[in-house]
Parts: structure tokens; sequence; C-alpha cells
């Protein structure tokens, strides 16, 4: 085994104390030693070998060290029975002491427990406990050592026993073994985790190594050393150990007890020995004070074969210490200690296999310095002399040389001929063939030779000596042709005559041909040099080093050597570097390289070139300048190209080259030296060219220069995109307003470029109208859409339609049911709201349904004086007309504008039917909204009473027929809940058995039942609170109203007008005007104020009248009549004609018929008092399909309010509050005010 002193020291004695070094221990990362020297602790860099601490902390010599697993602290131990933790920093942290000497030191590899052991006990100490526990020993401990678990230590002792603990119980010995050859001066444990059992090696004094397993069975026999070993340590793998001792030297064995080799010879004892982890060194301290730590090869007993081109590997075990390899082609000899084992490919031809297998075995013990393998034979070298075997291990022939036998190289040649290279200690370099007797001398150097090699060519040699110095002979004429310092090992490239390299001191050196050496930093030495790879042998590992010859390559061609540049380009050159070649052989027409280069890039195009080119060249009269010329264009040097067209006189060809290149300057510079003087002509051309190769900048520049806008619009419109929007803008404010064919051009590519501001500045400049609309609506741009349509009314469908689909899509659906009016499109107004209303009720928004009814509704009103206004306006012109051209209007078209509709009551009948079935519709959602709220929300915040009238107000609503979703259960249900709740046990009774009559839902049927039952222990009354009374004739109304009744009074069938917040009944009572009275002239009157009412006044309050036929004027007269009757019309203030007028009805009647008033009553009238429902499209002028309503608060102390939009009534402070939190009407959401 060859081994390498890395480092050494040995300390000066300091006190007095003799330098012993008694044991050494490594950081487990391997980076720092820890040596017990004398009576200090050395710490050293375990790289440098530099002393990095001496710690002084032990009175007497130091006996033991040790190292914790986690690198965090490590002990020493001595005779002055002191224990020193120090950390990793150097720095002591605790002490304790032992009653004797400490002999030995171990941390446990898991729990970090240090276990220390003296002459009569050994202690076990860990950072979490307060106080050291010692166990006695029958015996003086000399060692110790924790299994790989840290279960168990096993202590070794001077009496020849072995005592094995465990960590749990350290007291109770568990397992003991004898060794009564002598003490036992050290033992450790395998380290390895993949063995089954654990192994403990222990060296006895009686000269033997001994393997035990953990039950204290012996793993084989007893090694004998020869020496009394001191110390035993594992490799980190487990794989080897360590052995020093009394021998003087330490040693090299397997863990199964095989010897391998010595790691070295020291001068005295080796108490310590320690392998490196994560490193092949071994460190030794000897008796006489040196530190030494020595490098070796790994894999003793493995070969490992490494196929420089795949760099794949493979491993061949020997079991046996490896002493030296040889490789050939496809051969392979290991040489063992006693013998040779001779190995092949299994598969040789084929060239990436790695499948060695056996084929020869020389079964000899045989002595050499050096062995090579050729196919036939083994070559041996032992000093002077050299000897040939064949495969058997018979000896064919044998040659005795001048000297030793420094290096020896094999050079090839047929099989059983092959050529060897020698090189002797005295300088001279011989070639010998294994079937001849006779060496040959080739050359002769000063100094010993190192390293030898043979160009391919068989005609060079280079040489390095033992002086580094590197000589290259030509072997044809025995000449030194170069020489180099600084070499230890040299190759020649086996695929280019003029190059080889050299390696030494740390640098890599490469020579090609004359040209200057290339030296770059590389440890190891040289192997191989093929192509550009370069392949160093560092230690024990192949590097591959790629080195580029790309400053060759362009060194040839400097020089103008292409054939040699092609030659340096086979070995690695890049595609780039072949076309470079290329290109620069075809400039010097050195067609030959030039043809190579492009073959091997297969550039096809300028291999046509070549050939051309040699086409030309084998014409008479060719002139190379322009050859040369036609190369320079081709490669892309046009301007190089030109020159040379000029010089050659063909400064046209000049011109047709910068033509097609569309360089029209050079062209035009050109065309002077080539007598064309058409600028104008280039100048054109080289707008088309623009224009074809889509350079539309370039081409819209000239057309626009040259007047032509149309077509400069044009491309910059269909080639540039946005991109030409800003150039298409200049030319634009460069046009006349009477230019429209290049306006309307300009607009519609900025248009298409998404330039709108552009496109309108030229649609403005062009007055088109409809283009601008059309602009804005597609950009989205509605406020400014509007404007245009406000000023250009014509086209207003074109603006209001997009809008009123791009506000439905957003869900701005009252917007948008607005300007599909405003668009001429009702019916698509109509088909959303219808949709809408629809999904509402689906999804059981009964507030929306309402609204969206209610724009139905309205929208078909509208629709009906749309309708009516045309019929108008197909008799007499329309109103618009008659009014326009001053005309008075008869009183029968004023009547019709007032509500009569006589006109247009058949046309619009069915549209009045459907208006009011609608609204009917919208109110019933609307109340049950209120009431499925009421049942399916666990709270809510509407009042008991605002429950019970919207029930009573939809079973008055639906006594025929129930809209869509809405359902009489649910309504009977909360009216019958709501009713008991509120004292009318009467009404709660016939809900709940009106509820019978249906089918419940499983989850109601018993809680109805139960209610049912409850309220029959009620009075069968209902609360007078709850009476609702009509206000017209005063006729109390039941709270259930009889079938075939609806929202009315039962007597006089007057509607109830209830407030649309509460559904309270308000007392409102309906009228009518007469015939000759208008709507106008109505509202006129009831502006005005109502005459003095003193007289009246007087007399109600005095029942007493004079009265008398004759002549009592002044007596006073007592009239006696019908009491009833009188305290009937004083009650309803009988004295008043409105008042008296109320009570004139047909109670038999079925329907109901509103009072006719007259100018008097009118005046009458406070203008608080009255309401009017004026509906959408409705007036006094304009054809009205609905007529207006009137209403006359009968109780003026209860403020009511009215929605504007809707005509719905209010209370006054209900409208207030609803107003005030949404700012809207609560039935249709128009926008209101608290005013």
């Amino acid at each position: 085994m060859r081994t390498v002193l890395a480092w050494s020291d040995k300390p000066a004695e300091r006190e007095g104390a003799k330098n012993i070094v008694y044991d050494i221990a490594f950081r487990p990362d391997g980076l720092q030693l820890v040596a017990a020297v004398g009576m200090r602790v050395l710490v050293y860099d375990a790289v440098s070998g530099d002393m990095l601490h001496s710690l002084k902390g032990h009175k007497e010599a130091v006996h033991c060290v040790a190292y914790s697993a986690d690198s965090k602290r490590f002990a020493s131990g001595g005779a002055d029975k002191q224990v020193i933790i120090w950390t990793s920093k150097a720095e002591g942290i605790l002490k304790y002491a032992h009653t004797e000497p400490i002999q030995a030191l171990c941390y446990n590899p898991l729990t970090h427990q240090l276990a220390s052991a003296t002459a009569g006990d050994f202690g076990l100490w860990s950072a979490e406990a307060r106080s050291v526990p010692k166990h006695s020993l029958a015996s003086r401990a000399l060692c110790c050592s924790w299994t790989t678990d840290g279960q168990h230590i096993a202590l070794g002792l001077f009496s020849g026993v072995v005592t094995i603990r465990d960590r749990i119980r350290p007291d109770v010995e568990k397992v003991r073994i004898d060794r009564p050859g002598g003490p036992v001066w050290s033992l450790r444990w395998n380290p390895s985790r993949v063995e089954q059992v654990d192994v403990l090696a222990v060296g006895c004094w009686d000269g033997t190594l001994s393997f035990f397993q953990l039950s204290g069975r012996q793993v084989g026999k007893d090694r004998e050393l020869g020496y009394d070993p001191c110390c035993v340590s594992y490799f980190a793998n487990g794989e080897y150990v360590v052995v020093g001792g009394s021998g003087r030297s330490a040693a090299l064995w397997t863990k199964d007890g095989v010897k391998l080799a010595p790691i070295c010879e020291r001068g005295s004892w080796v108490w310590a020995c320690q392998p490196r982890p994560r490193a092949n060194f071994v460190a030794v301290g000897c008796q006489d004070g040196t530190i030494a730590i020595y490098a070796y090869r790994d894999n003793m007993t493995d070969v490992i074969v490494q196929h420089l081109a795949t760099d794949e590997r493979v491993r061949i075990k020997c079991r046996d210490y490896v002493r030296k390899v040889a490789v050939y082609k496809d051969k392979l000899a290991v040489q063992l200690p006693d013998k040779i084992l001779l190995y092949e490919l299994a598969h040789p031809d084929d060239a990436t296999d790695m499948s060695y297998r056996p084929s020869e075995r020389i079964g000899k013990k045989l002595e050499c310095t050096l062995l090579v393998l050729t196919a036939a034979h083994v070559t041996l070298c032992l000093d002077r002399r050299l000897r040939l075997l064949d495969l058997r291990g018979e000896l064919v022939r044998e040659w005795d040389l001048e000297a030793t036998i420094r290096y020896i190289k094999v050079i090839g040649g047929e099989r059983a001929r092959e050529g060897l290279l020698l090189g002797l200690e005295s300088g001279t370099v011989v070639r010998v063939f294994v079937d001849n007797p006779f060496p040959t001398q080739l050359a002769r150097v000063d100094a010993p030779v190192r390293c030898i090699d043979m160009s391919p060519s068989r005609s060079k040699l280079a040489v390095v000596d033992d002086n580094m110095v590197v000589r290259v002979f030509d072997l044809t004429t025995g000449a030194v042709t170069m020489t180099e310092q600084g070499g230890t090992s040299v190759a020649w490239n086996s695929a280019l005559e003029d190059a080889f390299c050299f390696s030494g001191n740390g640098t890599l050196t490469v020579k090609m041909g004359t040209f200057p050496v290339h030296t770059d930093l590389a440890h190891g030495s040289v192997v191989r040099f093929t192509g550009s790879k370069i392949f160093c042998l560092h230690f024990v590992e192949m590097k591959t080093m790629h080195v580029p010859q790309t400053a060759s390559l362009y060194q040839f061609l400097e020089n103008g050597d292409y054939a040699g540049a092609a030659r340096v380009a086979c070995l690695d050159a890049t595609a780039s570097e072949w076309q470079h070649l290329g290109s620069e052989a075809l400039r010097a027409l050195e067609l030959k390289s030039a043809r190579q280069a492009f073959v091997r890039t297969r550039d096809l195009r300028l291999l046509d070139l070549v050939r051309a080119v040699e086409a030309a060249r084998k014409a008479p009269g060719h002139d190379d300048q322009l050859l040369a010329a036609d190369v320079l264009a081709h490669q892309g040097k046009f301007a190089e190209a030109a020159r040379l067209y000029a010089k050659a006189g063909r400064a046209d060809r000049a011109v047709a080259m910068f033509t097609e290149l569309r360089q029209w300057d050079e062209a035009k510079r050109y065309s002077g030296t080539a007598g064309l003087a058409n600028n104008a002509d280039l100048a054109k051309r080289q707008a088309e060219w623009a224009e074809e190769v889509n350079d539309w900048k370039a081409a819209a520049e000239t057309y626009a220069a040259a007047g032509d806008m149309l077509r400069a619009i044009r491309v910059l419109g269909d080639n540039g995109g946005a991109a030409s929007a800003a150039r298409l803008r200049e030319l634009l404010r460069s046009l006349a307003p009477s230019a429209r064919d290049e306006l309307s051009a300009c607009a519609m590519y900025l248009k298409k470029a998404g330039d709108a501001a552009g496109a309108r500045e030229a649609y403005a400049k062009l007055g088109d109208a409809a283009a601008l609309i059309g602009l804005a609506v597609e950009q989205g741009a509605w406020e400014e859409a509007t404007d245009l349509a406000r000023d250009h009314p014509q086209h207003a469908p074109a603006v209001y339609l997009p809008y009123a689909d791009w506000l439905a899509v957003r869900d701005r659906f009252v917007e948008a049911q607005d300007a599909y009016t405003r668009a001429g499109r009702p019916d698509k107004a109509v088909r959303m709201l219808q949709a809408l209303a629809h999904n509402a009720t689906v999804e059981e928004r009964f507030a929306d349904a309402a609204l969206y009814l209610h724009l139905i509704a309205t929208e078909r009103l509208r629709a009906a004086r749309r309708g009516a206004a045309g019929a108008d306006a197909a008799a007499d012109g329309g109103v618009g007309g008659a009014l326009a051209a001053g005309r008075p209007r008869g009183r029968a078209a004023i009547a019709h504008g007032a509500g009569s509709a006589a006109p247009f009551a058949e046309a619009s009948a069915a549209v009045l039917a459907e208006y009011a079935e609608l609204n009917g519709q919208a109110e019933i959602y609307y109340a049950y909204e209120m009431v499925h709220r009421f049942e399916r929300e666990p709270f809510t915040t509407e009042l008991a009473e605002t429950i019970f009238q919207c029930c009573r107000f939809l079973l008055a609503r639906t006594t025929h027929r129930c809209p869509f979703r809405v359902s009489r259960v649910s309504t009977l249900a909360a009216l019958a809940k709501q009713a008991k709740a509120l004292g009318a046990f009467k009404l709660s009774r016939q809900a709940y058995e009106k509820l019978s009559a249906y089918r419940l839902p499983p989850a109601w049927r018993e809680h109805i039942d139960l209610q049912a039952i409850s309220v029959r222990a009620k009075p069968f009354v209902d609360s007078e609170d709850l009476i609702a009374v009509c206000y017209r004739c005063q006729t109390t109304n039941p709270l259930l109203p009889p079938p075939g009744v609806g929202d009315e009074c039962v007597v006089c069938r007057h509607p109830f007008a209830r407030s649309f917040a509460t559904f309270e009944p308000l007392p409102l009572v309906r009228f009518a005007l007469p015939p000759h009275i208008f709507p106008q002239e109505a509202e006129r009157l009831v502006s005005r104020e109502p005459p003095p009412v003193a007289a009246r006044a007087e007399a109600k309050a005095n029942p007493w009248q004079g009265g008398g036929g004759g002549g009592g004027g002044g007596a006073q007269v007592l009239t006696l009549g019908d009491d009833g009757a009188d305290a009937a019309d004083d009650a309803l203030g009988s004295d008043e004609p409105f008042m008296q007028a109320l009570l004139d009805f047909d109670a038999g009647g079925g329907a109901f018929v509103p009072v006719e008033v007259d100018e008097s009553m009118l005046l009458s009238f406070h203008k608080e008092e009255v309401f009017v429902q004026k509906w959408a499209g409705g007036g006094a002028a304009g054809g009205a399909a609905l007529p207006w309503v009137w209403w006359k608060n009968m109780v003026p102390e209860i403020p009511i309010s009215q929605c504007s939009a809707c005509n719905r009534f209010f209370h006054g402070e209900e409208w207030e509050a609803a107003v005030l939190a949404k700012g809207q009407c609560p039935f249709c959401r128009a926008p209101q005010t608290a005013e």
C-alpha cells in the first residue's frame, strides 16, 4: 500500500514533561484533530496541520481525548484524575474528578453521554445530570467503546476481561469476555449501521487481534500481530481496521481480520491511530511525541475501470490487496499479493461494454515495480530486468537493460508483436518489440526518464526527465525540435500529429505545432490526449478536461494554413467554427478546405457557391477579383464586395446588388459611377420594394413625398395597424375638407387602428353625423352619443337601441326601458320586463315582480297613448300639427283629451284592460311580498296590523284567481295568526275553517290544527278597532268579505283606497266630473279659495230654524220630523251638497257609480283635500288612453301623500319615513323627495 505523508508535527516539550501522544481524536466533520500530548491538549487543523490551540488545564500527563458526535464539545482526561469538558471553540466549560487517574474516554454517539474509565471505576456524565454516577470495576480499566446505537458500552480491563454493560443499568455486567493472555489495551465497536450484528474488535497484549459479537461469541480465530496492540480504530464505513502498537508501525486490516498492508513505519511505539472522517487519511500518535497524518488510496481491495469516452465505471471486487493494475484494449490484469488475475470483456465488439469476466489466472507470487499488459503477454519490470510472460504465467522472453526501468508504455502493434517504450534511469529511451529480443535506443537525455510518449505517426518522441524538462525528438533525424520546462507527464494527441500536452506544478500545457503553448491550471498526471479531451489522473480520480481548439484554429487561419486549420477543426470544432473556416477559405479561394468545411456544416447554398466558383475558375479569361467580390456578396460583406466590383470596373453589379438589398442610398451612390442617372426610377422602385417587403413606413413616406396621399394612407392603414395611427393623424390634418376620399380612408383606418379621437376628427371634417354617432356607440361613449342624438333626432334609434341593450346587460333595467322607448322599440322593453317579472316571481322576489309588472302596465298605457296620437294625427294632422298651425281645437277633441276616450275607446279597450290587470297583479305581488317575508323569515319589522291588512287585501283581490306563486294558503295562515293576535277571534276562526278545505304542507298541518282548536276557546267576536267602515256610505264592512265581493264596500261598492305602506284603508272618496267640466277647469276651481261658511256653520249650530208661511217672520218655529233621519243627516252634514250626494246611491245596484260634482261643490273643496290620479300617458290635451281619477279626503286631519309617478296613496308620516330612508317610492321606486 502506497501512502503519502500529508503533514506531521512534533511539539516542543514544556514544563519538564515528556511529550508522549497517548491519544488522538478527530472532530466528526474531519476538520480538526485533538491530541493528548504531554500535559496539554493540542488542537490542529486536520487539513493544513496548523496548530490552532494549545490547551493547558491538566496538571499531569493527559491520557485520553474524545469528541462528541454532535461536534459541540470534546473531553480530555489525565493522570491528575480530572476530566475537562471543552467546547468546539476550545473553551473549558466543566471539570469533574475521579479517585484514580483517567485511562479512557468515550462519548455515546446518540445521547452524548461521556464515559470515563479509571483504575477502579467508570462514570457516566451527561449535560442534564447534576452529578456523575460512578460504578466500581474489578480491575483497572484501560479502554472503552460505545455501540453504534448507544445502548451498550464495552470496557477492556487490565485483567484481560472485557465487560459489556447496558446504558440503563451500567452497574450490572451483561456480558463478560475473558482474554487470559494479557491486558485488553484497546477495543472498538464496528461503526457500520448496515451490519446485522454489532462486532467488537479487541486488541490484547498477548499480540492478538480478536473479534466478538455483542453476545460474547467470538467471530473467527485470533489474529497474530507479532506485537502488542496499543490502539484499534475502525474506518467510518466499518470496512477496514487500523492497528498500531509496540511494532512501531500502523497497519491496515479488513473487518474480517485480513491484513492488507502497512500504513506507516515509525521509530517508536504508536500509541494512537485514527482514520480521518470523510477523507482518505490516517493520523498516528507516537511515543516520541510525533503526530503525523498519512494519505492513502481508497478501494484497496477493489479495481475500478472507467470508460474514458462514456465515463461509465465498473467495480471489480478482488477481496485482497490490489498491488498493480494494467489494462490493454479488452483485457485487464490485476496483481494481488500472491497471484495475477486476468479479465476480458464479455462483448469486445461493443465499444461501450464494461462487463468483465475472468479469463486466466497466474497463480504465482511475482515481484515487480511496473506491470503492463498486451494482447497475449504480461510484462513485468523489476530493476533492470524486463520479463515477458504468456497468459498462463510461463516465461517467454527476458531483457536485461543497462539501467533501472523507470517508465514503460505499450505503443500498440499487431497481436503478439506489440511495441513497448521504456524509459531508463540512465536517461535512455528504448523501444522493444515483444517478438524481438533486441531493444532499440531511440533517444537519450541527461536525467532519469520520468515519462515518455510517441506521436501517432511514430515519427516524434516526447520525453520528460526528473528535472521536469520536456523534450521532443524527431525520430527521423534524432534532433531535439522543442524543449519546455515544468513537466511531469506527457501525452501526444492520438488524432493530430502536431499536438501534445504535458502537466506539472499544477498546470496543464498544450502545444500545437509551432504556435506558442497554451497553459491552464490543472492537477494530476496526463494519461491520454484524444481530440479535444485530456484525461488527467489526480490521486485515484480520473478527470476529463475539454481543451477548446479555437485559438489554434484561428492561428492557422491567420497564417493562411487552411489545411492545418481543417485538421484542427476535425478535433472538436463547433459548427460556427467550421462555418468561419469555410468562409475564410472561400474568400481566399481555397476551395478544397472550403468544401470540407461546408460539408461538415451541410450548407448546401455555400456548397453550390463553391461549385460555381470552381466552374468559373475553369473558364478562360476569368477574373479572380470578380469571383472574390461574388463570394463577399454571398457572405454578406456587401460594402467590400461593392468596392471590389467598382475596382474591377463593374459598378453596375454593385448597383444591382444594392437594389436587391434595398439599400437605396448605396445604390444611388454607385449609380453615378456606373453611369446610371435615373434616380427617379430608383425612387419608384424603392417605394414598390418597400411595399412588397412590408416596409410600410418607408413606402408610405415615399408615396407621401411623391404626392400620392391616398396610396400613402392605404399603405399605412393596411399594414401599420395601431402603430401607424400617429402618422395617419398627421396626414389627416394636412388634407383639405374637399379631399373626401382621403378623409374617408383616414377615418376608416384610424377607426380600425383603435384611434377613436383621430377617426372622430376625420368624420367631423367630413361632416358625417351618422358616422360620428356610430363611432361613439362602438366606443361606448354614451353621453356623447346621446348628445349627438339630440342634435340629430333622425339618428336616435341608432343610439338608444344599443344603449338600451348595454344598460340591460348591466342590470340597469329601468333605464334600459326608457332607452328602448326612446329608440321606438317598446316591444323590446316589454319583453325584457316580462322576462324579469317572470324570473323575479320564480325566485320569490315578489316586490321586484310587482315593480316590473307596474313598468309593463305603464309601457302598455304609453303605447295606447302613442296609438291615440297616431290616430289623431291621421285624422287631422295630429295635435302637435294643429297647435303649431294655431288652429283652435274643437270641444269634442278637447273632451277626448280630457279622458272620455270615446274616439279611441274601441281600439284601446284591450290595452286598458291589460293595464288594469297588470296593475292589479303588481299590487297583489307587492302586498304578498310582506306576507311571504312574514312566513319565511323568523323575525320581521312589519307590524301585526300591517300583515293583517295585507292579508285582507290579498283575500279580497284573489277571490276568483291567484296569480302565479301567490299562495292563498299562506295568506289565510298569516291572517289567522295575526287576527288571533289582534283580537279578531271570529275572523281567525273563519280563516282556520277555510284552511281546513286546502291541502296543507305536512309541516303545517299539526300547527294549524292546534291553532284552530285553541281559537275556538276565544269569544266568537272581532275587535271593534279592526272593523272597516266605508267613508262614502258609513257602512260597517265585515273583515272577511263575502264571496263575489272584492276590496270594496259591500253596500255601495265604493273601492277602498289603501295606504301602500301598511295597506290600511284611507278616508278617500272617489268623485267624477260632469261632461261639461274639463279636468283643467276642475283643477282651477279646486285651487281657488272656498266661499265663506259662516252662515252654514251658524245654521248647523242652531237646530231651531225660523220659518212660517205668512207672517211669522220673527217667531221661532220648532219643526218636528223623523228623528232618526234628522240624526243621520246631522251626522253626515246633510246640509252640504257633496255630503248629501254621497248618500244618494242605489244600494241594490251592482256596479259602483262615483258621485258627480258641480262647480259649486268644486269651489267648496279645499285644495289639500283633493287628489287626482293622472296616469302615465294621460293628460288634458294629448289623446289620453286612461282618464284622470278624482278623490277627496273625508278626514282632513289625516295627512295623505300621493306618489307622483305611480299615483299610489300613503299615510303622510309613512310616506316621509320611506322617502327619507331610501329616497324613492316604496311601490314604483321612482326617486322622490320628502317635501
